[in-house]
């Protein structure tokens, strides 16, 4: 499983996460240019194949509108800690692995 963290999300999380789930990059560590625009995620997410970690909805609409892939995990939590999104993230683990698994293009986390 490879996990792309949207510009909201913090970089941090990349070296808890990628030990439980494999890959796991932030948008602001790859080849995309700085700041990406949301359209730039989606494409190097989908040539990529990861699945997106976001708390913006804007990739709702693109997966309404283009479909999946790229799969999207939305958080609907707000503004949250670090460690907060770590322990939400890891609690959600197993139904991260169906999304990534099944024919599933989105996981909405309240």
């Amino acid at each position: 499983m490879k996990l792309l963290l949207d510009a909201n999300i913090s970089w941090r999380l990349c070296s808890v996460l990628a030990p439980r789930f494999g890959e796991c990059a932030h948008v602001n560590k790859t080849i995309l240019p700085f700041p990406a625009t949301d359209t730039q995620i989606w494409n190097h997410a989908k040539e990529n194949n990861y699945i997106i970690v976001t708390q913006d909805a804007d990739f709702l609409n693109f997966l309404q509108t283009k479909g999946y892939p790229p799969k999207i995990i939305l958080l609907h939590t707000g503004n949250i800690s670090t460690k907060e999104a770590e322990k939400i993230l890891l609690q959600a683990k197993p139904s991260i692995e169906e999304l990534d698994s099944k024919d599933l293009g989105l996981l909405e986390i309240w």
